[in-house]
């Protein structure tokens, strides 16, 4: 068993906004691919990539990447979230290292300004993925338009179900990660106003109505900002689970928190020497596990990045 990072970074780099990969064998020290060449870049829409997410679809044989339709060139936010792409982009491979032209799919609702961060989770109720992201928008009693988490079921990643509105918070939810352990799935989102990762918990993925959904306290997280980015794994052989943020305001890339238990929200905070990112700072992206040989493969195909 094997780790592969999938991920975009935002400094000294040319092409920081395209997909780039690091492998690691215990989901925490991580070895950079690419000899300074990214894995993906994107011809199509804005021509940017951020924030990359990877799946595996066993039925099908096949990897997918989802990934935010944006290039930040100019650093106007107010266009990017108001009146930019409404579609994500996705790719897909057998093997990992032999990728399809980049597709864009167009989901967000007609009156939304983007479609940001999109994730994708299986659905165990319906034997279907759920693919989500966040999109600004402004519904009927809003003074402003704000940022929300929208979603559609698909069984191929070609064909989608109507888009539905699935987060609904107080405020801005700008990403969100889903995992299931057990009878529960586990949902960390952040929350744009104060800046944090929430962590809730539901036995069902998309219940009838709001009430499946409950809030997990996380003393760590509940006061510890700016962070966004959240992604989730299991680290099987510590039998633990590794939760990533990305530590935007620093601008210091990502943190590993570590738990025995997510019910509980205890999260501990691995000391410098118990992680390595590598050498590239890695922004946003997700972390999938692939068996050894495919981390070889990749290996050998895109080679060790500095070597």
């Amino acid at each position: 068993m094997a780790y592969l990072f999938v991920h975009f970074t935002s400094r000294g780099y040319d092409d920081r906004e395209c997909v780039w990969f690091s492998v690691s064998r215990d989901g925490l020290h991580w070895t950079d691919l690419g000899n300074g060449e990214p894995v993906l870049r994107s011809n199509i829409g804005t021509r940017g990539i951020r924030d990359p997410f990877p799946v595996y679809d066993a039925r099908l044989g096949k990897y997918f990447i989802l990934a935010t339709d944006l290039n930040t060139e100019g650093g106007d936010w107010d266009r990017f979230s108001h009146r930019g792409s409404r579609s994500i982009l996705i790719w897909e491979s057998q093997d990992l290292i032999r990728w399809s032209e980049p597709r864009l799919e167009k989901l967000a609702p007609p009156d939304a300004g983007c479609a940001w961060a999109p994730e994708a989770v299986w659905c165990a109720e319906r034997k279907r993925w759920l693919v989500f992201w966040a999109s600004c928008i402004r519904l009927a009693g809003d003074p402003v338009p704000k940022q929300r988490i929208y979603a559609a079921f698909t069984d191929d990643f070609h064909r989608f179900s109507p888009t539905f509105l699935w987060i609904e918070g107080p405020n801005d939810i700008i990403d969100t990660d889903v995992v299931r352990d057990g009878d529960f799935y586990y949902r960390f989102s952040k929350d744009d106003n104060g800046k944090i990762i929430t962590v809730e918990q539901s036995h069902v993925l998309v219940p009838e109505n709001d009430g499946g959904w409950e809030r997990v306290p996380c003393p760590l997280l509940d006061g510890f900002y700016g962070l966004e980015g959240p992604a989730a794994y299991r680290l099987a052989e510590r039998g633990e689970w590794c939760l990533l943020v990305d530590q935007y305001r620093a601008q210091t890339g990502y943190l590993p928190l570590v738990t025995d238990d997510l019910k509980s929200g205890e999260f501990r905070v691995l000391a410098p020497e118990e992680y390595d990112f590598g050498k590239r700072l890695k922004r946003h992206g997700g972390v999938l596990e692939i068996p050894d040989s495919a981390a070889v493969r990749l290996t050998e195909a895109l080679g060790v990045a500095g070597s």
